[in-house]
């Protein structure tokens, strides 16, 4: 059976270009970078034109501004805490409530350590409020941690207003944003289109690089204490010797997204475009998280009144279809997604949410197996349900009495 992918949030494939570009580092290239004979020196090198050319991705920013890290929870781990680390004469955060894990989990470790968090709510369109935002700022505000584009909805928020208006406030204050789900997919020119921004994180894995590499973007002047201890490497400023093949394959990476960009996102939009558009014609009582708001153009969050998500994604994986829930590092509970909890999502669809997940390598005869086979699967698991009329093909006139 033919695997249909559509998970591309939670990770992706490694791009075969990437794959050829790391074997040499694996099989002849092996050497220890920071090792002092020829061989090793050409290895380091190989690393420098790799920042280099991550640095060129992200608009021509100097290349000592890239620190390399093992995925994207460490750079965001990097940013938060050695903030809070070398900056101890503040200690109020703003990030909001709809971060990854990777985020919320940091500053809850602050909370408890006597920093004050203020978390911001999004509207039910996954956005949030900039006038919040300005509300919460303050002069003990030492770091703004907000994503570029959440992992579960592909809403987009607005990262260049919302670090504008940071430093035109404080320019003390810290600009930090995940970009886990933004790189390869939105231009990040931290030269000219977002300047304010002093702190950016991301991972290869969401971009056709292998997992265990990432990135932190810190701009030049901030300040931010090593949160890896031990040897001189990445300037002393995270320990460890440097996971050389990862590393080219991430500046590989970058580099087929740049190349590409345009056309893999009109084609991806246009397969999304139209998997929704086929899903909610075909299906009653659905609805589309995020809709209304800019999102990213290979995701699509719908849920599905009176029926789990979680019979979904089984009855999708019979078919040979990978989708998910919510986000991979949160699919093991039950709980609802706290995302979509934010965005108060009805308690009739909130535990019915399917995320189909695009990249470059999904095909149209992909989304043409998922139109033909989800709306049996949701009618189906209808039939089970005793919220559902199936006469009616709706849902019961007493569902919502039978449900509380």
């Amino acid at each position: 059976m033919k695997v249909i992918y559509l998970d591309n949030n939670a990770t992706t494939q490694i791009a075969p270009e990437v794959y050829q570009a790391m074997i040499p580092y694996f099989t002849e290239d092996y050497f220890n970078p920071s090792s002092m004979y020829e061989p090793a020196r050409r290895v380091n090198r190989a690393i420098s034109t790799a920042r280099e050319q991550i640095a060129h991705f992200l608009g021509g920013v100097d290349p000592k501004e890239i620190l390399f890290t093992g995925c994207a929870t460490e750079s965001n781990n990097t940013a938060i805490l050695g903030t809070a680390r070398a900056n101890p004469n503040r200690k109020s955060i703003i990030t909001t409530s709809v971060e990854h894990p990777a985020v919320l989990e940091v500053c809850k470790e602050l909370e408890r350590d006597g920093y004050k968090v203020t978390y911001l709510g999004v509207d039910r369109n996954g956005m949030v409020d900039v006038r919040e935002f300005i509300r919460a700022l303050s002069p003990e505000t030492l770091l703004v941690s907000i994503m570029h584009a959440n992992n579960e909805t592909g809403v987009i928020f607005p990262i260049e207003q919302l670090s504008r208006i940071t430093k035109q406030t404080d320019p003390g204050i810290i600009f930090h944003t995940d970009a886990t789900q933004t790189a390869g997919k939105l231009s990040l020119n931290l030269a000219s289109g977002l300047p304010y921004i002093d702190l950016l994180s991301f991972s290869g894995h969401k971009l056709h690089a292998p997992k265990g590499v990432g990135a932190l973007f810190i701009r030049r002047g901030t300040r931010c204490r090593p949160f890896m201890l031990g040897g001189h490497q990445e300037e002393s400023r995270r320990a460890g010797t440097e996971n050389v093949p990862y590393i080219i394959g991430l500046a590989r990476a970058l580099e087929l997204a740049m190349e590409n960009h345009a056309q893999d996102e009109a084609r991806i939009e246009n397969l999304r475009n139209r998997l929704e558009a086929e899903l909610v014609s075909q299906i009653p009582s659905v609805q589309v998280n995020g809709k209304v708001s800019p999102r990213l153009s290979n995701t699509l969050n719908i849920s599905f009144h009176y029926i789990e998500g979680e019979g979904m994604l089984y009855q999708l994986s019979d078919y040979g279809i990978c989708a998910s829930s919510g986000s991979a590092c949160t699919s093991g509970s039950l709980e609802p997604s706290h995302v979509l909890r934010a965005m108060k999502v009805p308690f009739t669809a909130i535990h019915g949410s399917v995320r189909f997940s695009l990249s470059r390598y999904s095909s149209k005869e992909d989304i043409d197996k998922v139109i033909e086979v989800f709306p049996r699967i949701v009618a189906n698991l209808r039939k089970l349900s005793p919220y559902w009329d199936n006469e009616r093909n709706a849902p019961r006139t007493d569902a919502l009495d039978l449900m509380r």
